[in-house]
């Protein structure tokens, strides 16, 4: 049976959602998803101030294919104002929606006033949901997280906020800003949220395959999945969390071969939208969880550290399929 849920005037066929990551879920990241069964997707973040002030890398980072939609754009800050009015540049991407992240632990963003440090500040969060809301037609949603430490856990506070200044959708990661990645994803806080509102919640944390996706709906209840770290060299995942909601189907691991050829189209795709110098720096660390789990893996990983150029990681994926299959 195929899950149905909606955001606002989306309607999603499947749950399984790609979540946004700052320098890792970029547009060929996003496409590659897409195609092994994502159903939606979110830019990186961009600054409402550098939109604002016309910042040609907050605009590049907003570029949505086709090939990748539905994809919202996400933006993050603390003033209503220029919130507002980056929500509404986001417009010239066609974006599906408007995401504003509540939820980012880095320093340079939470410490500055906007991401994870905005839960300290619910009454402000509420006035910047509500500004962008009454700025923009798309639906608007909030990725947040659990708390800003221990102390503080008021995901549900903020959530209820969140839906009465007019969010369509909430994303709730249950960690705290204060444990980052480390430990645990608490699935009941995101629970809670789900109880409280009436807005579909997307949970977030801790999904890495099959088994943790069923395992979070049901611990949590919530409407959707949100997959980061766990789609990670690993893009099949949405196809498998799907065939196992929809059919109770488990697919088959990828071959080592399998996973060399999307390896490569990933780094082409990366390549073709960033150039080859770029694209190949940033391509190390996709490539380091594409080689995770294979023989002699740490080696593997020192060795594509040091590569430039495509060819190399060519001749490494022959090299790592001859001798693994």
């Amino acid at each position: 049976m195929v899950i149905i849920m909606k955001i606002g005037n989306l309607t999603f066929n499947h749950i399984a959602f790609l979540a946004p990551m700052a320098g890792i879920a970029d547009r060929a990241f996003r496409e590659l998803c897409v195609q092994y069964g994502a159903a939606y997707t979110v830019t990186e973040m961009v600054s409402s101030k550098g939109l604002t002030l016309g910042d040609r890398k907050s605009g590049a980072l907003l570029t949505i294919g086709d090939a990748e939609r539905p994809c919202a754009a996400q933006i993050f800050g603390d003033e209503p104002e220029v919130m507002a009015a980056a929500a509404v540049k986001c417009l010239a991407y066609q974006p599906a929606a408007i995401d504003i992240n509540m939820g980012c632990p880095a320093p340079k963003v939470a410490m500055n006033g906007g991401g994870a440090s905005l839960m300290k500040r619910p009454a402000l969060a509420e006035e910047i949901v509500r500004a962008v809301c009454d700025a923009v037609p798309l639906p608007v949603t909030v990725k947040m997280r659990k708390g800003w430490d221990s102390d503080s856990i008021n995901a549900v506070e903020l959530a209820v906020r969140c839906e009465r200044a007019g969010a369509a959708a909430i994303a709730v990661h249950g960690r705290t800003r204060q444990e980052m990645y480390a430990g645990k994803a608490d699935t009941a806080i995101i629970r809670a949220v789900k109880e409280a509102v009436s807005i579909p919640v997307i949970g977030n944390g801790d999904i890495t395959d099959e088994q943790s996706a069923a395992i979070m709906l049901e611990q949590t209840g919530c409407d959707a999945l949100m997959i980061g770290r766990g789609a990670l060299g690993n893009p099949w995942i949405f196809a498998k969390i799907n065939a196992y909601l929809d059919e109770c189907r488990v697919l088959p691991d990828p071959t080592v071969t399998q996973k060399m050829a999307t390896m490569l189209r990933h780094t082409e795709k990366m390549i073709a939208y960033k150039g080859e110098y770029t694209a190949m720096r940033e391509a190390r660390h996709h490539a380091a969880y594409y080689t995770k789990g294979l023989r002699g893996g740490a080696a593997l990983r020192r060795e594509i550290a040091t590569f430039e150029h495509f060819e190399q990681l060519q001749e490494l994926s022959y090299r790592i399929v001859k001798e693994n299959e």
